[in-house]
């Protein structure tokens, strides 16, 4: 069986490797700057950009750590992650990506199910 992806929202609609970075620019030029996707696997992908930077996770399933991008030559820290629920977070920048990096980062999630070889990432855990 191969893992779909939507987003968490109600939505039944597949989200694709091809199309997610379309989806994801509306939905952070409407103001939503958190996404959450789930697969059918029951993974889930957590997405906050402050619009420069993101923050991704990626778990197994809901109360997992899982794992996250991170960019370990970053310094510094960035501010401006606005999550769904109002809360302003602030991030240090290695862990986090460049937001045009962590579209292609979930591009292959969506579409290969891991994270791109070429890619830093903890483990929470």
């Amino acid at each position: 069986m191969i893992e779909s992806w939507v987003i968490d929202d109600g939505s039944r609609a597949p989200v694709s490797s091809d199309t997610v970075r379309e989806v994801l620019r509306a939905r952070i030029a409407g103001g939503q700057h958190e996404t959450w996707l789930a697969s059918s696997f029951g993974r889930l992908v957590a997405f906050v950009t402050n619009n420069e930077r993101a923050m991704m996770s990626l778990v197994n399933e809901e109360g997992d750590p899982g794992e996250h991008a991170v960019d370990p030559g970053a310094g510094g820290s960035s501010e401006g992650f606005v999550l769904s629920n109002g809360q302003h977070d602030e991030y240090p920048n290695k862990d986090t990506v460049p937001l045009e990096e962590a579209f292609r980062i979930l591009s292959h999630i969506l579409s290969e199910g891991s994270w791109p070889p070429d890619t830093s990432w903890m483990v929470d855990r």
